[in-house]
């Protein structure tokens, strides 16, 4: 790669002015600016970010640590980051620490190593390493999703138990009494929150929680397949779950077909975030909808105001919550 001296060289004037002519930090006769630029573009000079952060302290880059990629809810919020941040004139460096904890703590420490200029965390789960290097750091950071506790930062979600209660009343409205619910793992916030709101709709029908009818499992297709198994094989099997996330639902649907439960006369299922893939399912999936990508632009915005004014106040964000409904659901049957 050609370098700065070189085009100065060429040019026929100092690295100074070529660094005057790239950041327009002074004037530059038109003469020496012009034969900059040329010299420039035949080269095919391209300046260093390195370089440009050492001066400036600022990279004009965003970290971003997500639990799993492969989880197509995390693309569609991505894709509002991107959007948003590029936009507003930000790179953004993704790493995905696979519902590892000690990974993303790893990964954590060598973003700021990059020295980006902001943060973005879905967190995987507790890690003591990671809480440390969050607290320590100055760094401004939005957590998205699920909070790490003693960390203060910028906060955006969506209304999990709102969800979770908007899943089982529609299932309750249906006729259903024998509601299961597949959560995620129990450390998760938004699974206990999406668990609430199951909770709070059955109370407020008047029907007993059924321990047997809550299963924990991984936010995969395969955890779902799991535990919708777990569930069909009960004595007295539901009619009605609520999974709680659309690759749970999904797994659920291949489960319940492997063991001749037809969809949705013997058995409904109703999922959460309303994936691209939820409406070319068999058959197509009713969900609750998360505004993904409208979570991933608000986070982009908020961190580039943290990052212009470090003194505003925190912001947590709540963001609503819909039902969709498509033909995975139907009335109880008789």
């Amino acid at each position: 790669m050609a370098t700065m001296k070189q085009v100065a060289e060429k040019a026929r004037v100092s690295t100074t002015t070529v660094s005057h002519v790239i950041n327009n930090t002074r004037v530059v006769s038109e003469d020496a600016r012009e034969r900059v630029l040329s010299v420039i573009q035949e080269l095919r000079y391209i300046p260093s970010a390195v370089a440009r952060s050492l001066k400036n302290d600022k990279t004009h880059t965003l970290g971003m640590m997500i639990p799993n990629n492969s989880n197509p809810y995390f693309a569609e919020v991505i894709q509002g980051i991107e959007d948003e941040s590029f936009r507003l004139g930000y790179n953004i460096i993704l790493c995905n620490s696979y519902d590892d904890p000690k990974k993303q703590a790893a990964y954590t420490r060598v973003l700021m190593e990059k020295r980006i200029d902001g943060l973005i965390l879905v967190s995987s789960g507790i890690d003591l390493e990671l809480t440390q290097l969050l607290a320590d750091e100055a760094i401004p950071k939005v957590l998205v999703d699920r909070e790490v506790p003693g960390v203060a930062a910028d906060f955006i979600e969506a209304d999990h138990e709102q969800g979770g209660y908007l899943a089982t009343k529609y299932l309750l409205d249906l006729g259903h009494r024998r509601i299961a619910c597949v959560s995620g793992p129990k450390t998760l916030l938004p699974s206990g929150d999406r668990v609430s709101g199951y909770l709070r709709a059955l109370k407020e029908a008047g029907i007993d929680f059924n321990s047997d009818y809550l299963a924990h499992s991984d936010f995969t297709s395969q955890g779902g397949f799991s535990a919708f198994q777990q569930l069909l094989a009960l004595p007295d099997r539901p009619t009605a779950i609520f999974a709680s996330n659309d690759l749970m639902a999904i797994g659920g649907l291949c489960a319940a077909q492997q063991a001749g439960v037809r969809i949705p006369e013997e058995l409904s299922v109703i999922g959460y975030d309303d994936i691209a893939l939820a409406s070319f399912s068999t058959p197509p999936l009713t969900t609750i909808a998360q505004p993904k990508y409208e979570i991933g632009v608000l986070t982009a915005r908020v961190l580039v105001n943290r990052i212009v004014n470090a003194e505003l106040p925190l912001r947590r964000e709540m963001l609503e919550t819909k039902l969709t409904v498509r033909q995975s659901t139907g009335p109880a049957p008789a």
